[in-house]
Formats: structure tokens, sequence, C-alpha cells
């Protein structure tokens, strides 16, 4: 926890958090517990798995490992009665516009209804409009994919390019990555989001123009990178066509501007709709997803909201000592306030999730990255954590050593599939057995540790000399007692993967109820942009600067010679 000053224009007062029964009672039990080993908890009770585990269909979830005993884990679960965490939940589920800085709901579980229970907003049950787009998705997405919609020039689409950023970017990307076993042979998909023009630049290196379909998402039509990506293709298009007409074959837009979509050159048939009651990084489920539908079919996009709408329905209707996104999110809770960690990690042992932890930082950064409590008073707690990773068993080899050794506590994810889409095996071994191997012994160590006789009597196992075992002696031992949860399921496919991701934005909700904080705005992002914006018209007019700061000034008037030097 930290303290934080009064500000001016924010009122800043003790916290119900910090002072309920709950919380206070958390407090002291962290003391009596903060040193205790997890190696003398599992040597003192062999039901610690059957105690602390839970399971939502194939998925498990084993999080054993974690510093906590019977007593925290029945005060954690009394810290969400206490905050009321599934009163909030039912106002999410029933369209209650819980986003209270915006005045809307957060309805992204109404896209993935798969019940197709009525959900009202403002007095509309939207279940209609949603099953509309969905069928349009289908429609287009099977002609596309069956080679009856082609290119100006009679073409098969070959290529997909996704331009969005954002949500709009990163669910549809992530997914995408995931289901690469499932993509239908002949087409590939690439995003670009980044406003830098190689990102672009590169991507249109390797597609044709007349096998290519680009799909602009961007909810306004007006999202400054976007656009200015969209139109720099647009332009290549043109200038590879010569055919501007062509442009109506070839581009497609998710948006909620059929203007602006119109003047692009977009057809209004072409055009999917999605509302503002959907946050864009919890957009992938809606129209956001065409590129999903495109790369693996309609069928298995429905499948993997199949399995998000399974995970909505563990998290409405599973006890607190067995529900999986309120576990995890307890248990974030738990170290980030009591142990004062500052991050976790989310390490995949899967190499179609390389991008999972980058599509975690945007749902948890930007959802619970907040200083301002839902009354409009500053919180004197942490709130969201750090959010990295990447995929084992690659970073065993780069940031595992700070796991095992270093002075930071990082709580660490492991997630991996029994079974492989791609099974190799050769004189050496099975690979996929290897890697199951490694993600055993990686949360095996991590809990464990090495003591220091254990550490000697390996040494001298060895045959090392005394003089050098009492040199090297002291790095060999590793104090253990890292937290870790399990989570393994059957196989990577696309039910899994939408129950994977719905498990975490519904983990990052009640974290966000527990801390009351709106996790359904993102005003940061939106304070960068109007500063770049205004920065962007002094760096057009080439001309030195002295209107900001010392450094900023200094730092644009450089930057201006070196272009100036270099055009």
């Amino acid at each position: 926890m930290f303290p934080q000053k009064n500000r001016n224009d924010v009122n800043t007062i003790m916290s119900t958090l910090i002072q309920s029964p709950a919380w206070q009672a958390l407090q002291a039990h962290f003391k009596s517990i903060k040193n205790t080993s997890m190696r003398d908890m599992f040597a003192q009770d062999n039901q610690r798995f059957n105690k602390f585990s839970t399971q939502m269909d194939d998925i498990l979830l084993d999080f054993s490992k974690n510093r906590i005993n019977d007593e925290t884990f029945k005060l954690l679960c009394e810290l969400v009665r206490e905050r009321h965490v599934f009163d909030w939940r039912d106002k999410m589920f029933a369209g209650e516009a819980i986003n209270i800085s915006e005045f809307r709901p957060a309805l992204h579980t109404a896209l993935r209804n798969r019940s197709n229970t009525p959900v009202f907003v403002e007095g509309e049950n939207v279940m209609p409009k949603i099953n509309r787009v969905l069928a349009q998705m289908r429609y287009f997405s099977g002609r596309i994919r069956g080679g009856h919609l082609r290119g100006y020039s009679g073409h098969l689409f070959k290529d997909i390019v996704n331009i969005g950023i954002g949500g709009s970017d990163l669910g549809p990307h992530v997914v995408c990555d995931s289901m690469k076993p499932y993509a239908q042979r002949g087409l590939d998909v690439h995003f670009v989001s980044n406003v830098d023009p190689t990102h672009l630049t590169e991507i249109l290196k390797r597609v044709q123009p007349e096998s290519t379909l680009f799909i602009v998402s961007s909810k306004s039509f007006t999202t400054q990178e976007t656009m200015l990506n969209a139109h720099s293709a647009r332009n290549w298009f043109i200038n590879h066509t010569n055919d501007k007409k062509a442009i109506a074959r070839h581009f497609v837009a998710v948006t909620t501007n059929r203007e602006k979509a119109t003047e692009f050159g977009i057809l209004e048939e072409n055009m999917f709709e999605f509302w503002d009651w959907v946050g864009g990084r919890y957009s992938l489920w809606s129209a956001i997803g065409l590129p999903i539908a495109l790369y693996i079919g309609m069928d298995r996009f429905e499948q993997l909201l199949d399995g998000a709408h399974a995970m909505d329905q563990h998290f409405k209707t599973a006890p607190i000592e067995k529900n999986m996104p309120v576990i995890m999110a307890l248990l974030g809770i738990w170290y980030s306030h009591f142990f004062a960690a500052q991050s976790y990690a989310v390490i995949s042992y899967n190499q179609y999730l390389r991008r999972f932890s980058a599509f975690l930082q945007q749902l948890d950064m930007e959802s619970n990255g907040k200083t301002i409590n839902r009354q409009g008073q500053q919180v004197d707690y942490t709130t969201g954590p750090i959010v990295w990773g990447e995929t084992g068993s690659n970073c065993q080899h780069a940031f595992f050593q700070l796991f095992h050794q270093g002075t930071r506590l990082v709580p660490v994810d492991f997630l991996i599939p029994a079974n492989t889409c791609n099974p190799l095996r050769n004189k050496l071994g099975n690979q996929h057995e290897v890697l199951l191997a490694n993600f055993f012994a990686q949360t095996r160590a991590l809990m464990r540790g090495k003591t220091e006789a254990e550490a000697l009597a390996e040494l001298e196992a060895s045959g090392m000399a005394a003089e050098k075992i009492k040199a090297v002696l002291p790095h060999k031992i590793f104090a253990g007692n890292k937290p870790t949860n399990s989570i393994i399921f059957e196989r990577l496919d696309a039910r899994t993967l939408g129950s994977l991701i719905a498990l975490y934005e519904h983990k990052v909700f009640v974290q966000g109820i527990i801390w009351n904080i709106n996790s359904f705005d993102q005003w940061g992002v939106e304070y960068g942009k109007q500063m770049a914006s205004d920065i962007e018209n002094v760096i057009a007019e080439g001309k030195e600067t002295q209107r900001y700061d010392d450094s900023t000034n200094h730092l644009m008037n450089y930057c201006r010679l070196l272009r100036a030097e270099f055009p």
C-alpha cells in the first residue's frame, strides 16, 4: 500500500476498503503467515491440491502453490462478500450503466450470450442487433472463404489486412495467432496498428492488391492511427490498380460512422456495426472479430463465443470458493497489497499463445490502471499491477533468473495444453513432453526452492573441491516460496481460448469492484492523444519552438534539425 498526498482537485479520504473488517482481518492474518514456507505447507497438508484447485469444463486451475492456507482463503472469500462483488456482477450482466464516467453499460457478455436470453439497454433488447451482425459476418466470411466474393480482377482473396489499434487490433490478433492451425489454407491474415509507417509498409511488401482484403476497424472512423494507415493503404491500392472504384471490392469497415466510411469508398453492405456499450478491449466478440471469422471460419468464431459464454455462466453460478475468475482476482490482490508485488507474469507454454500476455496487458492495465475511485476520490491503495510475460520455454533462458533468485516477488500464471497440434518426436525425445516437463518443473522449483543443505549435498556429490564449494555454495541456494497458478486444458481450440480470455476479463472486473474503480474507461489514453494533436501541428510548421517545457522544446528542436539534414 502507498499513501498519497492530497491534491487540490481531488478529495482523498481513508477508503472503506482499507477500513473494512475483511481487510483488517487480512492485514492481521498476513503478519502471521508472511514468513510461512509453502514447502512446509505441502509437508503438513496432503490435501492442498483438493482444497486449492477448481475446474470449468476441461480447464483446471491449480492454485495450491500460493502462500495461503485455509484461513487466508476464508478471509479472501469474505472480502468478496463484503465488497458485494456478485451484486456488481449481476448489474453488469443485466446491462446496467456500470461504466459511470461514460454513462453506459459494459455488455461484452451480451455479444457471446449463446443462450440468447434477452439483454436490455435502456429498455431495448439488444440481442436481435447482435444476432443480425453475426448473421452478416457469417454471410460475408462464407462468401470470401468460398470464393464467391473476389477481388476487382477476379482473383481469390489470399490476404486479409486488419487496420486498427488497441482493442481493434490486440483482440483479433491474439485469436488469429492462437488459431493458426485452424486457418483456411491459402489465406493469411496481417495486423497493422502502429502509426509508424514501417508497420504498414512491411506488410504491403508481402501482399498483392488484386488478392488483398482490407478491414478498417474504428468505431468513429476517425481514430488517428487507424485512419492514417487506412488512407495510406488506400493510396497504395489506387497507385497499383489505378482504379478508385475497385476500393469497394477490397475495403470493408467495422464502424458506427457510415457517412465517413462511405466517403472512404466502402459500400454500405460491407459496413459492420458495433455499439458504444462494447469497450475496445472487450470488443473481439463483436464485428471487430471479423478477421477471426474470415481466417478460421464463422463456425469456429462461434465456438470462441461458446467458450466465453461457458466461462460467463461459471462466473455467474459457481460459489466463491470454486469460482475461477474470483479466485485469481483475490490472489492478485493478496500479493499486490499485502506482499507489495508490483507486477505479475503470464507464461504460456504454447507458441500459438505468444501474444496472449500482450493482449492481457491492455485488458488489465487499461482497465485498472486508475487512481480515482467510483466516487471521484483518490484511492489510498495500489490498483492495477504491471502485466508482462512471454512464451515458455524461451523465457526460462531469459527472465526466469529473476523469478528464482531476484529480490522482487513476481506471482506467475502458467498455462499449457496437455496435447499439442504439432507432435514431434525424434531420437532425443518427444518435444511436447519436454515442454510439459519444464512446465511442471518450474512451478515446483519456484515453490520449493533449494536449501543450503540441499545445495551443499549436491555440490559434494559432484566431486567439487572444498574451497570451490565454499565460493559457489551461496549462489546455488534458492529461497523458493514463489507463488504460481497452473492452468491446464486438453488442447488449444477456439472454445478453450474463448473461455481463457473471458476468465481474465472477469478476473480484472472482480479486482476493479474490490478496488471500487471503474474498469471500463481509459481517460489516460485520451489525454495523451489530445497532447499529441497539439504537438503535431507545431511539428508541421517546421519552426523552432519554445512553446512547451524546456525538455520538450529541446527535443523537438533537435529532431527538427536532424530532419532538416536528412529529409
